[in-house]
């Protein structure tokens, strides 16, 4: 007998992976900050007695900067600083001034790029023998908002989206249910994702330049911006992510393709191909990533070395998990009567979302400690605490996952047992019963068939 699961036998993981999803992001504020300006030299509105040499300013993380990025303007706005911003030491970095400076009131304006891409400014004053007035303005737009801001911010999480969807989409076809290669709506969901990367790639790069300096529009196809981004590490990073994009095109064209030909073979060719797929799917995926991880939060600051493969697997586990999560309901609730989801693809896909889950809480741990700086201020900071919370009710939440799973398999075998026990009883009963005379065979006998007595009269009435 065939079993298929139905949309609302999924239900319970759907909830639980979204309490997960909400324990994971929930508070996790601190974690995922831009940079912040933590000191300076000359500090803001003192009155220093003679002319400083260098000013100097400490950040809560190391930064990009440009030549522009550290300025000091005298009261009349006119620059008085000299040569290029430079790292003094960790998070400090300095320009020199012009010697002899008059008196007066001067402005200090930064605009960096923090570890996670995105534009942070500011600015304040400081004086000499005493305050004055100046000419220099320093409000005005936010650095990385206006509507040039609002679309990188679109094109960022439109990214993910398009990466979760096409590499979590792959890995529940190769690995939970390989017959969905040839379901339209699975591979729709796949070829979004691959559309919706792409697309949001494109558009962050030429967002790029306009987005960490002037912020305005009519600077997004400016040519001279777009070649000083792609001398940057995000820039970078962005290009290396297009050309994966082009090696995901040749893999889901195959998996879509080739694959699905080889659909109802059961051979060595076929077997050779999947694991062909399964490992170039990986490297792509792990490659594309990386291109996060190179660019980011992972490639600064303590151990880069781990933090980058950890922010890789990372990634690769939410991928898993919320992209095979998508393409199963898809499967669920798209796929054509004539192929159903089988229950054996989804404890496959328990059992890959369980391992998804578990890397996530691993990695995202180390993320956070990392974050923290120090085992000490997992207790000693508010954050530490909230963060320890929430671990333990994740590893709750898995631990009740996994009972979940051997109970509500125990009880689905135990059904499908009661199930062809039935079958089997109402089969036999029939079998027992004797078969009725069809009603076509009573109608066509013959007169003498149907009473014999009558017909031995006629026969000696003939004879006579």
């Amino acid at each position: 007998m065939t079993r298929t699961i139905t949309p609302r036998a999924v239900r319970p993981l759907v909830l639980l992976l979204l309490a997960v999803v909400g324990l994971l992001l929930g508070g996790a504020g601190p974690a995922s900050a831009h940079a912040a300006l933590t000191g300076s030299d000359p500090q803001q509105g003192v009155v220093v007695p003679r002319a400083p040499t260098q000013v100097s300013l400490t950040f809560s993380e190391q930064v990009a900067m440009s030549d522009d990025s550290l300025r000091v303007l005298d009261p009349a706005g006119k620059r008085v600083d000299t040569g290029k911003p430079a790292n003094t030491s960790g998070t400090t970095y300095a320009v020199h001034l012009r010697g002899g400076l008059a008196k007066g009131t001067y402005t200090v304006t930064y605009q960096v790029i923090s570890a996670d891409s995105h534009p942070v400014g500011g600015a304040y004053t400081f004086s000499v023998g005493a305050p004055s007035k100046t000419a220099v303005v320093t409000g005005g737009q936010e650095v990385g908002g206006g509507i040039v801001g609002l679309l990188y911010g679109v094109g960022r999480y439109a990214s993910y989206a398009g990466f979760i969807m096409l590499t979590g989409g792959a890995a529940f076809v190769l690995a939970c249910w390989q017959r969905g290669a040839g379901v339209r709506a699975v591979q729709r969901l796949v070829v979004s994702g691959w559309l919706t990367l792409t697309a949001a790639t494109l558009a962050l790069l030429l967002l790029r330049g306009s987005y960490t300096t002037s912020g305005k529009v009519g600077d997004v196809f400016d040519l001279d911006l777009l070649g000083q981004v792609l001398q940057t590490k995000s820039g970078a990073a962005l290009v290396s992510r297009l050309l994966l994009l082009a090696a995901a095109a040749l893999f889901v064209a195959v998996l879509f393709g080739a694959y699905v030909k080889r659909e109802d073979r059961d051979d060595g060719e076929k077997r050779d191909l999947t694991f062909g797929l399964a490992i170039g799917g990986t490297v792509v995926a792990a490659g594309l990533a990386a291109s996060w991880a190179m660019a980011e939060h992972a490639s600064v600051g303590l151990q880069p070395g781990i933090a980058m493969p950890v922010d890789v697997v990372h990634l690769l586990a939410v991928a898993v998990w919320l992209g095979g999560l998508a393409a199963l309901l898809v499967a669920l609730y798209r796929a054509p009567a004539d192929q159903p989801v089988e229950p054996a693809a989804v404890h496959r896909f328990s059992r890959l979302a369980f391992g998804a889950v578990v890397a996530l809480v691993a990695t995202g741990v180390y993320q956070s400690w990392r974050q923290l700086g120090s085992w000490s201020a997992l207790t000693g900071t508010r954050y530490g605490q909230l963060l320890l919370v929430k671990i333990a009710l994740v590893l709750l939440l898995v631990a009740l996952a996994s009972f979940s799973r051997r109970w509500t398999a125990r009880l689905a075998e135990a059904a499908a047992d009661r199930a062809v026990a039935r079958t089997g009883r109402k089969g036999r009963a029939k079998a027992a019963e004797p078969e009725p005379v069809p009603a076509t065979a009573a109608a066509g006998a013959s007169p003498k068939a149907a009473n014999p007595g009558k017909a031995a009269k006629a026969e000696k009435a003939e004879e006579a």
